[in-house]
């Protein structure tokens, strides 16, 4: 019975993980990584040590790297932190609008940010694409990391 609780969690937390990978205020590798964790606990799924490491140093790193890379792509490109929060605030917004607003959401609102710090079109333009370069790099990364995780749960499940 434990056994089903368990791989119940897992596969919510997957899912959940590889949804917190474009919504901010959800840890997607975190999450997906709880989910490995479960499947390990079970009868279904055994990772080896080694295995479990390494998705747990995979899972800190994306973190980490998600924190540092939209500050990297907006500083890179001269832009502020007003074009990282335009962008995170535009990728909230764009959720709503479907795959269209994703992708242009953190554009317009590292765009918008960006020219509220600095009435400069050419400098809004600019910070507001490196914002959204950076912040898209590292749903890239997440997104990587959880999908990887996820293929692993699934073959492991199924073995």
């Amino acid at each position: 019975m434990s056994d089903y609780i368990l791989l119940s969690l897992g596969i919510v937390f997957m899912i959940v993980g590889i949804i917190g990978c474009l919504v901010p205020v959800l840890p997607g590798p975190p999450l997906s990584f709880l989910g490995i964790i479960f499947l390990h606990l079970t009868r279904f799924g055994q990772f080896s040590t080694p295995t479990l490491i390494t998705f747990g140093i995979i899972t800190v790193i994306v973190t980490i790297v998600d924190y540092i890379v939209p500050v990297w792509g907006t500083r890179r490109f001269g832009g502020s932190k007003y074009g990282t929060k335009g962008a995170t605030i535009g990728l909230i917004i764009g959720f709503f609008l479907g795959p269209l607003g994703i992708i242009l959401g953190p554009l317009i609102g590292a765009f918008v940010g960006e020219m509220i710090f600095k009435d400069d079109l050419s400098y809004a333009f600019k910070a507001g694409f490196g914002s959204l370069l950076g912040f898209l790099t590292g749903i890239g990364l997440k997104l990587a990391a959880s999908f990887a995780m996820t293929f692993y749960f699934v073959k492991e499940l199924i073995k």
